[in-house]
């Protein structure tokens, strides 16, 4: 078994952690922790919500915190954006215009998927069955107030050292 099968294995109950963020200063706080983690540069994360949540937001600030310069732009319409930093290939996927998973495979991601590098994925439900278990699930959701009720499902043992490095109050207040 492989250093990569190991971080990503599945042989415990999914974590969960709850936060809130007031605003999107406490969303760059959180992506600056999370982009701090070595177990990062393995992960396949799920950004999922409605329609401005806030899921390309963490996701730019994410970015800006790995050292991505220049422009950042939403994947909507090209599906990918890849991002090559010195120590680490990024992907952000948006499978939003997805009206079939087996788009998915016809793209030909299998092989993304398979390579080490971060993956992120905006609706990931619209690729449901192809795209593989997600390391961390990040679900957002608006509140009435504007704040963001933010729901963290580690799904795999890497997932779960993430979870375990993200406990700082940077990182959003518990949600009660």
């Amino acid at each position: 078994m492989t250093a990569v099968e190991l971080l990503h294995g599945v042989d415990h109950l999914p974590i969960v952690k709850t936060l809130l963020w007031h605003d999107e200063a406490a969303t760059e706080g959180f992506a600056r922790a999370l982009a701090a983690r070595p177990e990062l540069r393995l992960a396949y994360i799920e950004l999922r919500g409605d329609l401005g949540a806030g899921k390309t937001t963490l996701v730019r600030h994410l970015l800006r915190a790995l050292g991505v310069e220049g422009r950042i732009k939403s994947p909507t319409y090209a599906v990918v954006e890849p991002y090559e930093l010195p120590d680490l290939e990024v992907w952000h996927f948006d499978f939003y215009r997805f009206s079939d998973p087996r788009e998915w495979l016809d793209a030909g991601f299998r092989d993304i998927f398979a390579s080490p590098g971060l993956k992120l994925a905006e609706w990931p439900e619209r690729a449901a069955g192809c795209v593989p278990l997600a390391d961390l699930v990040v679900q957002l959701e608006v509140r009435d107030d504007a704040s963001r009720r933010v729901l963290l499902t580690a799904q795999t043992k890497l997932g779960a050292a993430l979870l375990r490095g993200l406990d700082g109050p940077s990182q959003g207040q518990v949600d009660p």
